[in-house]
């Protein structure tokens, strides 16, 4: 078992939540870059506030992973003014590195709105508004035209090269036949055919999958074996597709439709909390809910997304008044949990998550959940 670094680390936990899947306006990944050291121990956290820094100085973490971002409205000075500012310095001063996942949490496979859905029971899930992603290793695609007899000699160069890659699937290709013709100019010297006559030979389309990375060589390798002097090829690149396991909020159809006071209790007892605030539909008191959607933290950007989606009943944890009242005059239910309480007991999980991802990759990585994190508000 080995130590991993920062950006092992990182790799890590963004193999989980991916920072692409991060809405535009979110301050996500590092933060506070650390001392440089190996990291041993992880803790995890809703907010980093004072107590938490200090109870991860106790236990002798190397990095906090802050699901809300420490610095999000950007600071002009690193003065202590400000109590993020004053949580930046001292964690810059222990060496302690800071990392912040938020919404490419939220929004990755398994995150936080996956984990929350789940409290409304059984059904089939998918996201609110899908999110668009391309696996690094298909950015691009290298279409090239080839004889016959020199298609193996290509195909194997670019895969060899680092194009071909879908998964865990490598020298993957297509090649269609088809025929080109090309006329060779006054000071050319063509492999077939001669200057000034038109030819038309038989050839193959073949195609490869290829990341940014990767393109630079593999088109190098592949004029290298294609035996034209000038190779007739495109570069395409590949547009993002369209994925319902990933993006903003869930929504999900109930295999057994339920009125919003028994969705209630279900959410209370996954949360683990003692009450919930409710606000019935207009018309919708008594009625079952068979489609539900919810998004963690501050739901209101989704509301309208949730509704034409068909969602009757909308758990978040917090509301304004006006997007209350909105949802309810469109007959809309609506339970409000609490911002972090919708998002604090998915960290057992995550940290489960994480502990299993470092094993896997033989590493040596301690995760704790941090005990001084808590919800602000409570009842009087």
């Amino acid at each position: 078992m080995t130590m991993p670094s920062l950006e092992h680390t990182t790799t890590l936990l963004n193999s989980l939540a991916p920072l692409a899947l991060a809405e535009q306006w979110d301050k996500v990944g590092v933060q506070v870059i650390g001392d440089g050291r190996a990291i041993s121990r992880m803790l995890l956290t809703i907010d980093l506030v004072p107590a938490v820094l200090e109870e991860a100085g106790s236990i002798g973490a190397d990095l906090v992973v802050a699901y809300h971002p420490l610095l999000f409205t950007p600071l002009n000075r690193l003065d202590g003014s400000s109590w993020q500012s004053r949580v930046a310095i001292s964690a810059l001063r222990r060496g302690i590195a800071v990392y912040s996942p938020h919404t490419a949490l939220d929004n990755a496979t398994d995150g936080v709105n996956d984990w929350l859905i789940e409290s409304m029971g059984v059904g089939t899930r998918s996201s609110i508004l899908a999110a668009s992603t391309i696996a690094a290793s298909q950015e691009y695609r290298i279409v090239v035209f080839v004889p016959g007899d020199a298609v193996e000699g290509v195909r194997d160069a670019l895969a060899a090269s680092g194009a071909g890659h879908i998964g865990d699937y490598s020298a993957c290709s297509f090649a269609a036949h088809g025929g080109g013709t090309f006329l060779p100019g006054a000071t050319s010297h063509p492999v077939i055919g001669s200057r000034g006559k038109l030819e038309r030979v038989p050839e193959l389309r073949l195609e490869m999958p290829c990341s940014s990375r990767a393109l630079p060589a593999a088109l190098a390798a592949m004029r290298k074996a294609h035996p034209y002097e000038e190779p007739a090829f495109d570069v395409v690149k590949s547009d993002p597709r369209p994925d319902a396991t990933q993006g903003a909020g869930r929504i999900m159809q109930l295999d057994s439709p339920a009125t919003a006071s028994t969705l209630a209790v279900r959410v209370q007892t996954h949360l683990g909390i003692e009450s919930i605030m409710l606000c019935a539909g207009e018309g919708q008191s008594d009625a079952l809910h068979a489609r539900v959607a919810v998004c963690a933290g501050s739901g209101g950007a989704l509301l309208d997304a949730a509704i034409s989606a068909g969602a009757t009943l909308f758990l978040t944890g917090e509301l304004s008044h006006h997007e209350t009242l909105a949802a309810r005059e469109r007959g809309v239910t609506v339970l409000l949990a609490g911002h972090t309480n919708t998002e604090r007991g998915y960290l057992a999980r995550y940290a489960e998550r994480i502990r299993a991802a470092a094993q896997r990759q033989a590493l040596s990585l301690e995760v704790c959940v941090a005990a001084s994190d808590r919800e602000i508000l409570r009842s009087v």
